[in-house]
């Protein structure tokens, strides 16, 4: 049963999520020799941060998704998983809005809505039970994963900074697609996974301009 401390601290965490006051417990990564953004032109700038936009709605589902799962999970072991894989996602999301800041880019202004659709997608698949609320961990990690390889590949080569952060974030969610799996993940079908990957298109395509 979910608790009235539950709710609140749910809501907490979407306040600030919301209100962009997320901080990282892990410092944030930078590439192996110090660069700057000075080289990179008026375009591979607006590129850059058009990508890091998208990759921050993606964390702000990230905090919504854990959260409603957390809060729906049928085991303390359970709870305590999501739990921490969402303090991860934190710092994540905590990266990317120092990364926006440096670029001189902004947060989508649709974060809200996005927020929103997450965590009732959340509720769903923590109500559908633990093994279904995994198996959606499992998923939801895969396509970010290959999402994360592909802005490896278009952001900016002399955007070392972005890439470093994106590097990370690719790494955590491997390990937390891995860890859901070995926890007894179910498989999704087909059909989900069909209706996952269009949802994640509309986002991404809206997200890189609003």
């Amino acid at each position: 049963m979910i608790s009235k401390d539950d709710l609140i601290s749910s809501a907490d965490l979407a306040l600030r999520t919301l209100g962009r006051c997320a901080h990282a417990a892990r410092p944030m990564p930078r590439p192996p020799a110090a660069t700057d953004d000075s080289g990179l032109s008026p375009e591979e700038r607006r590129l850059a941060g058009a990508l890091m936009r998208v990759n921050h709605v993606g964390e702000v589902c990230a905090q919504a998704l854990y959260a409603a799962q957390a809060l729906t999970a049928r085991t303390p072991e359970l709870r305590a998983q999501m739990a921490a894989a969402g303090r991860e996602e934190t710092d994540h999301l905590a990266w990317i809005e120092r990364r926006l800041g440096e670029l001189g880019d902004r947060p989508s202004l649709l974060n809200p809505l996005w927020y929103a659709g997450a965590f009732a997608i959340g509720l769903a698949a923590g109500r559908a039970g633990d093994r279904v609320s995994l198996g959606f961990v499992v998923e939801t990690e895969r396509q970010v994963e290959a999402h994360l390889a592909s802005h490896l590949q278009r952001l900016p080569a002399g955007d070392a900074a972005s890439r470093a952060v994106v590097a990370q974030m690719k790494d955590d969610e491997t390990r937390h697609a891995d860890q859901a799996l070995a926890a007894g993940g179910a498989p999704m079908p087909a059909p989900v996974r069909w209706l996952m990957k269009a949802a994640a298109r509309v986002m991404t395509r809206t997200a890189h301009v609003i």
